[in-house]
């Protein structure tokens, strides 16, 4: 469905969400190469939008037709709001970056140029460096036949007068920016592309555009609940590369011919294609150089060194005289690397269980299991290999642990392990002791240096005992484990989620102090918006920090205006999931990695913690002050999610650098 007054659309929100990344590019506040950086996640993010969202919506058109009148999404007219709102996304992405960015970048020395511009000493580099470094490398074909375009490669096209299509394919291994030679100490930059097409306009005499196409990447396996559910990942891998166009990016500059051309090779019509500007793959910009001396980025925040852990020797010592709370990208990955290479080498402790789900490529992480494995250590690990866009590096590392002597456990069929859960059992005074961690985040320490989230150690054993038994589940010891304190899906989130929400609304009733906030990343689930709804109108005051889709519609009378929503985006990625209800002034506090989606609540197995240290309790809430106090990088999610800054143009300090400080 499209957006109601009760439901804003999962994908037209996303879309708001992606504009929100698009803003920071446009923010002068933000140094001149994060706001380049900024278009490269802008163009990154969309990409897979249309890999993903995209080809589900369009296999919705291909059900049969009473089946679809049954359901409430209307595909074809969901795909062309989607375009409408991509065409008017493209064409700002496009007005910042020829309007903003490279006037910004001309003032700072650096001039990003076409073909068309080079002199003639830059013309001469252009063309030694084709033959140099390029003309080998490139996939030249010139063919009447239907070519087979990759998956998000670039290319360059032209037709001759026999209506021919030439097509270049861009080689990826190519650095997509070039350096030419400085004239008169200012320097200058082109495109890759512009390279190619100044030397191949002078052999065939004609002008190359740019092509670019998006393919289905799901990966559609017929009966996840047959056979060896992990050989059939790996066999179904190839098919990214042959998946169903989902989006053509043409120039929109070039001649109406090629164009319907295109339109006929391709086997694509009006709804496949959106008309981009000369240049695609703008996720490039991530790789943008900068010839100059100047520091045009952020200034550098390294990952503090927790002060928790110093007065101890070892870090089980210290989890065991009190909870601990990690705070990254602001606080070092180290304490966690840390506690499983003292688990590995530690001959006190017998076991060590893990849930992996996007894994580094060069993982510490990794390493420590495998350390563990060959010093005779019980390892299990659970590796989830549908983490989309991860399976091939998760199988790998998998296969790499067995090798080493882990017990591995891939995916199980239908179901997601999304929980980023940690046991290790340790004797201690010939009594098995359990430490546990339960985080927001993947055990990644890539990631950690850039996504917000949250992760606790803990030996509380109403934590741990429950842990035990979701590392039961997973071993298939168990079905489903008795859990009074943890919430785990798909078997007691969703109920004691109600169960909160119901206590609020009865205290409201009541006349007594009611208030529920969370902040989620995604908030779709209808079931959970209605019961918010619920609550609004019983007097509950509701706050939301959502960074990504949010479904629910605020400021409406008598369904939510007592609910109220900001969205984050800032340098590092909101990530971590906190849930608050006031409980008539006993307050509740959880921290998990469970958004309320359906797929999250109904679909994943996931592990969301209350928090029973007071002192973490009172330092998640200051921290969760402090976002929802942001009046630098906060946008006020209305009923149109026009995404209007909270306060426009305010001068200081983001939440993000505050909370840096705060825990200096």
């Amino acid at each position: 469905m499209l957006n109601t007054k009760e439901y804003y659309n999962r994908d037209l929100s996303w879309l708001r969400f992606n504009h929100r990344v698009l803003q920071e590019a446009a923010d002068e506040r933000n140094p001149l190469y994060e706001r380049i950086k900024f278009l490269a996640i802008f163009s990154s993010n969309l990409d897979e939008f249309f890999k993903v969202r995209v080809s589900d919506i369009r296999k919705i058109k291909q059900l049969d037709k009473p089946l679809r009148k049954r359901l409430i999404t209307k595909p074809n007219k969901l795909l062309r709001e989607i375009k409408k709102q991509v065409n008017v996304q493209q064409k700002e992405f496009g007005r910042i970056f020829f309007t903003k960015i490279i006037p910004a970048l001309e003032n700072e020395g650096v001039n990003l140029i076409c073909y068309k511009e080079f002199n003639q000493e830059q013309q001469a580099f252009s063309k030694i460096y084709y033959k140099e470094k390029i003309e080998s490398s490139q996939s030249l074909n010139i063919s009447k036949e239907k070519p087979f375009l990759e998956n998000e490669a670039l290319y360059l096209v032209s037709q001759i007068e026999d209506d021919s299509l030439i097509w270049v394919k861009i080689n990826e291994q190519t650095p997509r920016f070039v350096e030419l030679p400085s004239i008169d100490n200012k320097h200058y930059i082109t495109f890759v592309d512009d390279i190619l097409k100044d030397n191949l306009k002078a052999v065939y005499k004609q002008s190359f555009y740019s092509v670019k196409i998006s393919r289905d990447a799901e990966l559609y396996i017929d009966n996840e609940y047959s056979g060896n559910l992990l050989d059939k990942i790996k066999a179904a891998l190839p098919n990214r590369i042959s998946g169903q166009v989902t989006r053509a990016l043409i120039d929109e500059l070039s001649p109406k011919k090629l164009q319907l051309k295109l339109n006929e090779v391709l086997d694509i019509n009006e709804t496949d294609i959106i008309k981009g500007g000369t240049y695609h793959n703008f996720k490039d910009l991530f790789t943008f150089l900068n010839p100059t001396t100047k520091n045009l980025s952020f200034a550098s925040l390294p990952p503090l060194l927790s002060k928790e852990f110093i007065d101890y020797d070892t870090m089980f010592h210290a989890i065991k005289a009190k909870d601990r709370l990690l705070c990254f990208p602001y606080q070092s990955y180290q304490p966690v690397i840390q506690l499983l290479d003292e688990a590995s080498n530690d001959d006190s402790v017998t076991k060590i269980k893990i849930t992996l789900y996007r894994i580094s490529k060069k993982s510490l992480v990794v390493n420590a299991l495998l350390n563990a494995a060959k010093n005779g250590k019980e390892v299990f690990v659970f590796i989830e290999t549908k983490a989309r866009f991860d399976e091939e590096n998760n199988i790998k590392w998998g296969k790499v642990l067995e090798e080493n002597g882990a017990h591995v456990v891939y995916s199980y069929p239908g179901i997601k392990v999304h929980s980023k859960i940690l046991y290790i059992e340790r004797i201690e005074k010939n009594k098995s002791l359990i430490y546990g961690y339960i985080s927001t985040g993947n055990f990644n320490e890539k990631t950690s240096e850039i996504y917000t989230d949250f992760g606790l150690m803990t030996v509380n054993p109403k934590i741990t005992g429950e842990l035990c038994q979701v590392f039961q589940v997973l071993q298939g010891q168990i079905i489903i484990p008795k859990s009074k304190k943890l919430l785990v899906s798909p078997f007691t989130t969703r109920s004691k989620f109600r169960e909160l929400i119901e206590s609020e609304i009865e205290n409201a009733i009541a006349g007594k102090e009611a208030y529920i906030i969370l902040k989620l990343n995604s908030l779709q689930d209808a079931k959970m918006i209605k019961l918010l709804y619920k609550a609004s109108n019983a007097g509950v005051k509701i706050r939301l920090l959502i960074r990504g889709i949010c479904c629910l519609v605020p400021g409406i009378e008598g369904q939510s205006v007592n609910i109220s929503i900001t969205s984050i985006v800032d340098r590092f990625l909101e990530h971590g999931r906190i849930y608050v209800f006031g409980n008539n002034g006993k307050e509740k506090m959880y921290l998990g990695s469970a958004d309320w989606m359906t797929r999250n609540l109904d679909h994943r197995i996931e592990v969301i913690t209350p928090i029973l240290d007071r002192d973490i309790h009172l330092k998640l809430k200051e921290l969760l002050d402090l976002q929802l106090k942001d009046t630098i990088k906060s946008r006020v999610i209305d009923s149109n999610q026009n995404n209007s800054y909270v306060e426009k143009g305010s001068l200081g300090e983001s939440s993000q650098h505050i909370i840096y400080k705060t825990l200096l």
